[in-house]
């Protein structure tokens, strides 16, 4: 499985709570919802139906799942949602119990194990193994070399501070651009792929 990872993101790197006020405030963060003004359903509804289409599983940290599994279940015969709910997922958590995963087809993956056990889910075969949102969880997943893709949905807005997927450790990631769409609202969809070593 190739592991991708597709997220909105503002000027500045910041991927934190995209879709509404009080979907993650941690840090002070106060522009929740900032995406609303730049989301077009063509071409940035187009980029996250695509992804969606390619995906086999669906993998979070235990905040997104925890926002995902409040929304997504109650909006069932929509295509969209449907296809949410199906597929397998996998939450990354230390402290979520197996009663709490009420999202259909969710499994724990304990946070200690987290990278092993990513490691031999994209050892098997099948689809995309698809990372939304999930900030820490990304990050790790960058840090470890364990990302096949990005999907990089750039809105044009400067956030001043927030969560970020990149990690910090002064290491070098070369990626190759393999395509790019401006949408009217002047978001840019970025696909990104590890860069081809060069002889």
């Amino acid at each position: 499985m190739r592991i991708v990872i597709c997220e909105f993101m503002s000027l500045d790197g910041v991927v934190q709570a995209p879709g509404g006020p009080g979907e993650d405030t941690e840090g002070g963060f106060a522009h929740g919802g900032w995406t609303h003004p730049f989301f077009d359903p063509e071409i940035v509804g187009g980029a996250w139906d695509a992804a969606l289409g390619k995906a086999d599983a669906l993998l979070y940290g235990r905040r997104t799942w925890q926002a995902m599994a409040a929304a997504w279940p109650e909006r069932a015969g929509d295509p969209f949602a449907d296809r949410m709910n199906a597929l397998p997922k996998y939450v990354v958590s230390a402290t979520l119990a197996d009663s709490e995963l009420t999202w259909d087809n969710t499994t724990r993956v304990p946070g200690a194990e987290a990278v092993a056990h990513i490691r031999k889910l994209r050892e098997t075969d099948g689809g995309d193994l698809l990372v939304m949102g999930s900030p820490t969880l990304a990050r790790t997943l960058l840090y470890e070399g364990l990302v096949d893709e990005l999907v990089l949905i750039v809105m044009p807005v400067i956030l001043g501070g927030g969560k970020t997927i990149f990690p910090d450790d002064g290491a070098k990631h070369t990626l190759e651009l393999v395509s790019t769409t401006v949408s009217p609202t002047g978001a840019h969809v970025c696909t990104y792929r590890k860069a081809t070593p060069q002889a």
